[in-house]
């Protein structure tokens, strides 16, 4: 009997804090939409999206750049990366992945305002669905590939559904589906994001230098960009006055931070349905309370989140067949 008590007591003590670990990966998710929400409202205040992204983006890279720059390994990794792309000592996409981040993060600015944080997130996440069924498959920034299965295949039609269900009560304002194909075709291209970031860690020694090279490559795109639209139409760039505006790149940090230490208590697969589950809620949640202006919560809004989890859910569960192994590429330095 103490035997068969004294193996209980280490189980229960797993289940509790595997618990405690997915609400507190549900309530790290919610940061997502809450980010989606400031970097909206930020767009709507300065009539610019893509000033917004701007703003989020520069704010997260001052931070990173304070902590990077702190320390002399983290510094010195920094400021080697140049180099080594010139040098082509990885895939050069690798280091370009903070592109992905800079179209998420401008769609907000963008179209959260004229959605809604639910259908944003609802379409984005769809969009991550099937990017991460199409990188399993051909093997981007996994080590083996993942065999398009049934349920696999069942998870992206869903995605699929649930972005049509969300943007449904919008069939008679083509401009309002425009907009929400914007954060799709963002999730879409977010499934290699984390392959490059990994490769620059793994070259950096650092995820936080990783995380500060992805920012910069972000920064530095949509400031080109926004550049050319002030020598070509004569935009001017502003800052908001409300303190709260400029929290959208650190939401995004914590996020991110959040989900590097949970990670290692619940796994990829438990951590990756729990804080979709997160971002999901989150964006009702937020949509009830602050409802963004002229927008309607639909309850094809509910039902499409609800499709786009059960995608996530579903697309998720790993493939047990047809799992091809990755070759190494000739040259690749993995010292």
């Amino acid at each position: 009997m103490m035997t068969t008590t004294s193996t209980a007591r280490p189980a229960t003590a797993r289940s509790a804090s595997v618990a405690v670990l997915t609400l507190a990966t549900v309530f790290a998710g919610m940061l997502g939409p809450l980010q989606a929400l400031v970097n909206g409202r930020l767009g709507s205040e300065l009539g610019d999206g893509h000033a917004a992204a701007l703003i989020s983006f520069g704010t997260g890279l001052v931070l990173m750049l304070v902590v990077v720059f702190a320390r002399e390994k983290t510094r010195r990794a920094f400021l080697a990366l140049p180099g080594q792309l010139v040098r082509g000592e990885l895939p050069r996409w690798n280091f370009f992945a903070g592109l992905c981040g800079a179209v998420i993060v401008l769609s907000e600015g963008v179209t959260v305002g004229f959605l809604g944080v639910a259908v944003f997130q609802t379409s984005l996440i769809s969009g991550l669905v099937i990017s991460g069924v199409l990188c399993d498959r051909l093997g981007i920034g996994v080590r083996i590939k993942q065999a398009v299965t049934a349920q696999r295949a069942i998870g992206a039609v869903l995605a699929i559904a649930a972005t049509l269900l969300v943007v449904s009560p919008s069939w008679s304002a083509p401009h309002m589906i425009a907009l929400a194909i914007m954060p799709f075709v963002g999730g879409l291209l977010a499934g290699w994001q984390p392959a490059g970031n990994s490769e620059i860690g793994r070259l950096s020694g650092s995820m936080l230098v990783s995380i500060t090279w992805n920012f910069l490559v972000g920064f530095v795109a949509l400031g080109i960009v926004y550049l050319v639209r002030m020598a070509a139409t004569g935009a001017h760039f502003a800052l908001p006055d409300t303190w709260w505006m400029y929290l959208g790149g650190p939401l995004g940090l914590l996020s991110i931070a959040l989900m590097a230490l949970l990670v290692r208590g619940l796994g990829l697969l438990l951590l990756g349905l729990a804080s979709t589950a997160g971002q999901l809620i989150g964006s009702i949640l937020i949509e009830v309370a602050v409802p963004s202006h002229g927008v309607t919560l639909h309850a094809v809004t509910v039902i499409g989140a609800l499709v786009a989890l059960a995608a996530a859910a579903i697309a998720m569960i790993p493939s047990r067949r047809a799992v091809v192994p990755e070759p190494e590429p000739s040259g690749r330095n993995d010292a």
